[in-house]
């Protein structure tokens, strides 16, 4: 009888010609729970059910890279008839069992010689005491206050460990008819870079700057100076109010912004405020602009802290607050600081928006360059970027400044750095708290000034007089930086910060004609790209607007699409 030859069956093969794997799901496998799981997950105990084993200092030890799930959740029927009431109150022990080596007469007592810490009392009683509970009864009866200093000192740290991160509000209103078109999270953001940057074009220069007063620099904290009230006013035109980036539509660019939105955006991965620019796109042209009548001009102060100011909206130190001061602070700084009374430096041109009825005395002390830079593949970015000063050098050069102030005002409740013992002897453990407190504020100063060209950037170290009053301040102290080496110091790197910028209008090109507005959420690292109605945020949508179009439109009546 000749012997069977083995015979091989081939397994069935599916073809997938959409993507890898099976197209069909099997049957044994159909309605089958599953939850993925990585080699890199840490075990944690299996029979945990209480969850109170796990590790405090490290609370997502243990947590799946995939996320919780709940495939294997137990969803009891709504039966109440199955549950009892059980009674949780701790049952009061016996004195015969509250202590593992009690024993009346003391023949259990442990370490009856010091060893353990106790000691017979004098008498030759049987009471036993422990030698550092009645020093340390002693002790509070001669200070209570002792141990009314430490319980406060270990409720303080207990309630900030339980303390609980409160949610802060949108900058602006998400509605029912905004469609999220992309959301880019601040880790995808970090790893961008371009570094193929150029220097950029000067395509128009306008305004006039005072001279800096070099008094300022020798003012220390035991000369300090008061903050003076200057009153000047301070435009801060959107992309398509300016009349300058309009005639510059026709010729040039095809990318228009300011340098405090770029800034804004370059710095986005350091903010954890909300906040949110509108971007309108027209053929092959995106425009920038920020909302009317927003926060987006005032400063935050502490954004980055470990902890932020209150959300109390009443209190002297809530996140407005110490904005508006911050606002008022800078704005007054920058101004008493040069020297006013005598003949600015002038540009070609002058002041954009500066009126009729209003004199340079009235105006605040400001420059602008129209700037052009090439993003490579088509893309030209055009933005207004700002001086505040202009400094002559003994050898008769100019060098143009950029002024901001850095304000003080609870050193207790701001890093507990105190600016007047610690400014003209630790000047540098100063600027790390700010750097640490306020990272994204110096990071947008910083790119604002390498936009411009700024030659040096200079700080006011400004504080309160009276911890409790924000209307009264004191100068004291001034510092300045290159811009190229303060970026370095506080890690700024400006290929990230363009590679950024770069993704942003790549997405927004992308996108059909229209306007959309970028929102940083204000709870999570990221940023959103909404796409909104066009008459979104409109004061006005009477329909008589049509006539005058070209005066209250946003952006300019010879890019808008003709009328049917």
């Amino acid at each position: 009888m000749p012997e069977e030859v083995p015979h091989f069956v081939p397994p069935e093969i599916q073809n997938n010609p959409f993507g890898w794997g099976p197209c069909e799901m099997p049957d044994q496998f159909k309605d089958m729970p599953y939850q993925p799981f990585s080699k890199g997950d840490r075990i944690g105990k299996i029979s945990d059910w209480t969850g109170l084993s796990q590790d405090k200092k490290y609370l997502n030890k243990y947590q799946s890279q995939f996320g919780g799930g709940t495939q294997y959740t137990y969803y009891h029927e709504e039966d109440e008839n199955t549950f009892h009431l059980v009674d949780t109150a701790r049952v009061q022990k016996p004195p015969y069992q509250r202590g593992r080596h009690f024993r009346q007469g003391g023949r259990m007592m442990r370490g009856q010689g010091g060893r353990g810490g106790m000691s017979r009392l004098p008498g030759g009683s049987n009471q036993f005491q422990t030698l550092g509970k009645l020093n340390k009864l002693q002790r509070d009866r001669k200070n209570p206050n002792a141990r009314r200093g430490w319980n406060n000192k270990q409720g303080g740290r207990s309630n900030k460990n339980n303390m609980q991160m409160k949610s802060r509000d949108a900058s602006v209103t998400v509605r029912a008819d905004w469609n999220t078109i992309e959301e880019m999270d601040f880790v995808r953001f970090s790893k961008l870079s371009l570094p193929t940057v150029k220097d950029p074009e000067d395509l128009v220069c306008c305004g006039s700057l005072e001279y800096y007063d070099k008094s300022y620099d020798r003012i220390n904290v035991k000369n300090e100076k008061p903050l003076q009230r200057v009153d000047r006013l301070f435009h801060t035109v959107t992309t398509t109010d300016d009349p300058i980036i309009r005639k510059l539509v026709k010729t040039v660019g095809n990318v228009y912004a300011t340098d405090a939105i770029l800034a804004c955006l370059m710095c986005c991965t350091r903010s954890n405020y909300s906040w949110d620019i509108v971007i309108e796109k027209v053929g092959d042209k995106l425009f920038f602009d920020k909302r009317d009548n927003t926060e987006f001009d005032l400063l935050t102060v502490n954004e980055t802290a470990v902890e932020p100011p209150s959300e109390e909206a009443n209190s002297l130190n809530s996140p407005r607050n110490l904005a508006l001061e911050a606002t008022f602070i800078n704005h007054n700084f920058s101004q008493q600081v040069l020297k006013t009374g005598e003949a600015r430096y002038k540009f070609e041109e002058t002041n954009p928006f500066v009126s009729d009825d209003e004199t340079d005395g009235e105006v605040a002390s400001v420059a602008y360059r129209y700037r052009k830079w090439d993003l490579d593949n088509g893309i030209v970015l055009v933005a207004r970027c700002e001086h505040d000063s202009v400094l002559q050098v003994p050898n008769g050069d100019l060098q143009f400044l950029t002024i901001k102030a850095l304000n003080e005002w609870d050193s207790k409740l701001s890093g507990g750095v105190d600016w007047r013992h610690k400014l003209d002897v630790q000047r540098g453990g100063v600027l790390a708290t700010e750097l640490r407190n306020n990272a994204c504020k110096l990071a947008k100063w910083t790119v604002q000034a390498l936009l411009a060209g700024s030659d040096y950037i200079k700080f006011g170290y400004v504080s309160r007089v009276q911890v409790r009053d924000s209307s009264k301040h004191v100068i004291l102290g001034t510092q300045q930086y290159k811009p190229t080496e303060f970026a370095t110091q506080i890690n700024l790197n400006m290929d990230n910060a363009w590679g950024i910028l770069r993704c942003i209008i790549d997405l927004c090109m992308k996108q059909k004609d229209g306007k959309y507005l970028i929102m940083k959420d204000p709870n999570k690292p990221l940023i959103r790209l909404y796409d909104i109605p066009d008459n979104t945020f409109d004061s006005d949508n009477d329909e008589n607007e049509d006539e005058e179009i070209g005066e209250k439109s946003t952006i300019p009546a010879e890019l808008l699409p003709p009328n049917p």
